[in-house]
Formats: structure tokens, C-alpha cells, sequence
């Protein structure tokens, strides 16, 4: 298995790169080829995180400049009617953070962004991973932009006391940010938006 290549940039086309190591040239399908630097001035160093999708008629790699969007692409594979194309179409209009973001969200329409991607798929690829992005880095901070969608989350204030319940009544923290977030109305004590959140996560 290849999981990650350093050595000179020689080509590059939509959707695709060639990197030279060690005297061999490998191709590499990309989400984005403009990430890689320029090749104006000859070939000039570059690395990639990889990994090898094997189909019965196709040995493919695909790479990806951090290693978090190396993950979630690897995540996207798994969720059922996902392949290696569909998941790299993803990740071609959003990386690892705003995908993530867009998960806990259920921000159906930014994932139907990509192309090939329908409503359906979006809503599969939200329910499929929204509880299985703990391990990617910077998940982190995509909880506290959902947390912060409905106000800020250090108990300050009813809403951020409210978020705070929930998780010690054993929520997840992504399931309460995200059950706040859809909480319109304004309530001046905790009690009403623990009320509206627990009516969204009990349904």
C-alpha cells in the first residue's frame, strides 16, 4: 500500500498529477491539481498523502494534499452508492473542514455542490458518518462553528447553558450543538431551548 509520496511534480492535468520517486512516475488523481505548485520553472518538489482503490477493472491512486482530507475521502468510500469518483468530486468543492462542517450540520445542500452528487446521497453520506469523524483533525473546530450557529457555548448565556445540559444528560456534543442550531425561537432561560432540543433528538 502507498500512503504517501514525496518527490518532483512532472505533470499535471484535471483531475490528475504524475510525481517522480525514485526514478518511477506515479500518477495520482486529484481533487483540485491547482493546489500543487506551479510547473512553470521545471519540475519543482511536491507531496501527497495516498491511497490505493483496487476495482475489478481499475488500480487507481488517489491523493490529497493534507492528510485530513486523505481520511475523509477514505470515509466517503465506505458510505453505500460512494465510490472513489463520487468522493473525490466531494472533496473537489470542499475540503476535510467544510465537509465536516457540513455533516454535523446537515448541510445537504453545500454537499449537492459537488457534481454527480444528489439529495439523496448527501442525506446517506449525513447519516452514515455524522457519528464517525471523531478521529479527523480540526473536527474540533467544526463542533464549535455548530455550536456557535445557535450562540456561543461557554454557558454564558441560555443557549450555550442549554448545550452544556444536554451533553451531561448524555448527548454528544454534535447532537446537541445540532439540535440548538435548528432551535429558532429566543428563549431568555435554558429550560426552553433544552425543551425544543430534546423534541428534535427524541424524534
Amino acid at each position: 500500500m502507498i500512503g504517501y509520496i514525496k518527490g518532483k511534480l512532472l505533470s499535471r492535468e484535471e483531475g490528475l498529477i504524475v510525481i517522480e520517486n525514485g526514478g518511477i512516475g506515479y500518477e495520482v488523481h486529484v481533487p483540485d491539481p491547482g493546489q500543487f505548485v506551479s510547473l512553470q520553472e521545471g519540475p519543482a518538489e511536491a507531496e501527497v498523502w495516498t491511497t490505493m482503490v483496487v476495482r475489478e477493472d481499475d488500480i487507481s491512486l488517489y491523493g490529497f494534499r493534507q492528510k485530513a482530507d486523505l481520511m475523509l475521502f477514505k470515509k466517503l468510500l465506505n458510505v453505500n452508492g460512494v465510490g472513489a469518483k463520487a468522493a473525490l468530486a466531494i472533496l473537489s468543492v470542499m475540503r476535510a473542514d467544510a465537509l465536516s462542517r457540513a455533516i454535523l450540520f446537515e448541510d445537504i445542500a453545500s454537499i449537492t455542490r459537488a457534481p454527480g452528487i444528489g439529495k439523496k446521497t448527501a442525506q446517506r453520506i449525513v447519516l452514515e458518518l455524522k457519528d464517525k469523524l471523531a478521529d479527523l483533525p480540526g473536527l474540533e473546530q467544526a463542533e464549535v462553528s455548530l455550536a456557535e450557529a445557535g450562540s456561543a457555548d461557554d454557558g454564558s448565556d441560555p443557549r450555550g447553558e442549554a448545550l452544556q445540559a444536554l451533553v451531561a444528560l448524555g448527548y454528544s456534543r454534535s447532537d446537541a450543538a445540532a439540535a440548538l442550531s435548528k432551535v429558532k425561537e429566543e428563549f431568555e432561560d435554558p429550560q426552553g431551548y433544552i425543551k425544543k432540543a430534546l423534541a428534535k433528538l427524541m424524534r
